[in-house]
């Protein structure tokens, strides 16, 4: 559960990338027709290790899948930056990640022979990328240099996937992969009217797609995602919009609410080992209210008094007492 807490993002891209199909789907439609037509899409497989510093966990994400590239062992490896910011240390921290997976190929399988990986690197911040694809041209005064030295000097280029620039016409794949993207897409976005369209049109979108058990799952990772991305979205705008388009979402919706106000609590009482167990709890009530939660459904979680909570309530508007 501590994972959901910490890393939404992390959560809401591997879960949707993981998928096979989805996967496949994106290869199909995003990778470049000459890298499409040497590749195996039929045996894709997904790998479970990850290749980020513990310490990166919070900007990055990764996922490997296992394929053939022109009919030899390859791998196609996804690197997903969270950051609303593109980062100038991407295609440094990229080969790092590449030499890890080569090192462990050799370490488990007892071989000399390196796998072809393909990177592919996914951004969607406020900014569109305007740092090189190459590592050469980190190297200073590379392309100065005299052939003969850069020989020598390794090299590589990765496929760069910005997102923030996609229309909606370039935007492609089936539903759940059009949803992942355009959410992508708009979470930085400042309109916050444009943003809400986006996602009414994803909740439509997985009420139609995403109707079993592990629907329902997925459904609250993408909520979790957004209410970690989104400061101004209120849970209860949220809410009110699924509850005009499914029972069911808006029972997810309410059960989402009940999980994170627990785990609010859970850490609230964890502080209140030290300062308080009163304090933790009123701290816990008052992150519910800025998303949007009732008083009744806030004093059957926390056990405060209801003038208690009014008072809370009023101290969170920024009202005198």
């Amino acid at each position: 559960m501590m994972s959901q807490i910490q890393k939404p993002h992390d959560k809401f891209f591997k879960e949707t990338l993981s998928d096979v199909d989805t996967a496949r789907d994106f290869m199909i439609n995003y990778l470049p027709k000459e890298v499409l037509e040497i590749i195996d899409l039929e045996i894709l497989l997904p790998q479970k290790d990850s290749y980020i510093e513990k310490e990166l966990e919070e900007t990055f994400s990764d996922l490997l899948f296992k394929t053939k590239v022109k009919e030899q062992e390859g791998y196609i490896y996804f690197l997903f930056e969270h950051k609303s910011y593109p980062s100038n240390k991407i295609t440094l921290q990229l080969l790092k990640y590449i030499i890890k997976i080569w090192e462990q190929k050799i370490t488990k399988e007892k071989t000399d022979k390196l796998p072809i990986i393909i990177p592919l690197v996914v951004h969607h911040g406020r900014t569109s990328w305007n740092i090189s694809l190459k590592l050469s041209d980190s190297i200073e005064n590379y392309n100065n240099l005299p052939k003969i030295l850069t020989k020598y000097i390794p090299d590589y280029e990765y496929i760069l996937y910005d997102l923030s620039q996609y229309t909606d016409e370039e935007i492609k794949g089936n539903a759940k992969l059009r949803i992942f993207i355009k959410i992508l897409r708009d979470i930085f976005e400042k309109d916050y009217d444009e943003f809400l369209k986006t996602l009414k049109e994803a909740i439509v979108a997985l009420d139609k797609i995403e109707q079993q058990e592990k629907g329902i799952e997925y459904f609250e990772t993408f909520i979790r995602y957004i209410m970690n991305a989104r400061n101004d979205l209120e849970l209860r705008t949220v809410y009110d919009m699924a509850k005009g388009i499914s029972i069911e979402r808006r029972n997810v919706i309410m059960t989402i609410a009940d999980k994170l106000i627990k785990e609010g609590m859970e850490k609230g009482m964890e502080k209140g080992m030290e300062k308080g167990m009163e304090k933790g709890i009123e701290k816990t009530a008052e992150a519910a209210f800025r998303k949007g939660a009732d008083i009744d459904f806030v004093a059957d979680i926390t056990g405060l008094s209801v003038d208690k909570l009014k008072e809370i309530v009023r101290r969170v508007r920024g009202e005198k007492n």
